[in-house]
């Protein structure tokens, strides 16, 4: 790293308390399973929420919040006991190139899922149990086409290790649902999964703080990339490596930062 590992965990200590609390919620995708209290509804919205993420995070709010609209308010609800007749209300639904197609095999997934399942956390636990983020997310992407009906366009808006992806969007979702602390921003729902074997979500923003400071020296960014980057992060937590997604993102927003030389941080 061109940083004294001290000082750069100092840095991003501060960063992370700055940026890792609820005055943040209200323009970030992780707002729209803040709206929520039952636990299903959280995962469901949740992960709808980190699916949709790209693009302009007002426009990612909005089309979430457009689609529990759709499901009544009630996302558990619909999904579990809907009748051919109340999918009519998801038709025409679109966010960039998520149309109703992919929302209604979305919404079959879940329905199967739920009515074996209490949580979603199961579909990301193999049947061997956990052992790794990249194993987990493998299963997750077999588990989640494992039907003969599943429709080919759909396969792009759920990413995987095994296509070299660096799964950006499950991982931040997974960071919303694993993730405890004090501080309201990640929910801290699921126990089968340890913070510690989170990897952090990586895209155009945190990869260039990430180059920037040091942490990631791969050229292409892909899963090896966000692989490196979180076990540079473990340096700094062990415990807790991806709470400093929250610096890392919100660094990037700092566009004045770049304006420095990162051994010049304090």
């Amino acid at each position: 790293m061109l940083i004294l590992q001290k000082d750069l965990k100092y840095f991003l200590d501060r960063k992370v308390d700055y940026y890792n609390t609820t005055a943040f919620i209200d323009s970030d995708p992780v707002f729209v399973p803040h709206q929520f209290t039952l636990k299903q509804d959280i995962e469901i919205m949740g992960f709808f929420a980190a699916t949709f993420a790209w693009g302009q995070r007002k426009t990612i709010i909005q089309k979430s919040m457009e689609l529990a609209q759709r499901f009544d308010g009630t996302p558990y609800e619909f999904i579990l006991h809907h009748s051919e007749s109340d999918l009519k209300q998801l038709s025409g639904f679109k966010h960039r190139t998520f149309n109703d197609t992919d929302l209604l095999y979305f919404v079959d997934f879940l329905h199967r899922h739920y009515k074996e399942n209490e949580s979603l956390e199961d579909a990301f636990i193999p049947e061997t149990g956990f052992t790794d983020m990249e194993s987990s997310l493998i299963h997750f992407g077999q588990y989640f086409f494992n039907h003969p009906h599943a429709p080919g366009r759909t396969r792009k808006h759920v990413a995987s290790p095994a296509k070299t992806s660096t799964c950006k969007r499950l991982n931040m979702f997974l960071r919303w649902m694993v993730r405890c602390d004090d501080k309201g921003v990640d929910f801290g729902l699921w126990k089968k999964i340890c913070p510690e074997d989170l990897i952090c979500p990586i895209d155009l923003h945190v990869d260039r703080t990430a180059r920037w400071l040091g942490l990631v020296t791969r050229k292409q960014t892909d899963w090896k990339t966000a692989v490196e980057l979180t076990q540079n992060l473990r340096l700094l937590d062990a415990a807790d490596p991806v709470k400093y997604d929250f610096a890392l993102f919100g660094l990037s927003i700092e566009k004045e930062i770049y304006a420095s030389p990162p051994n010049s941080i304090r």
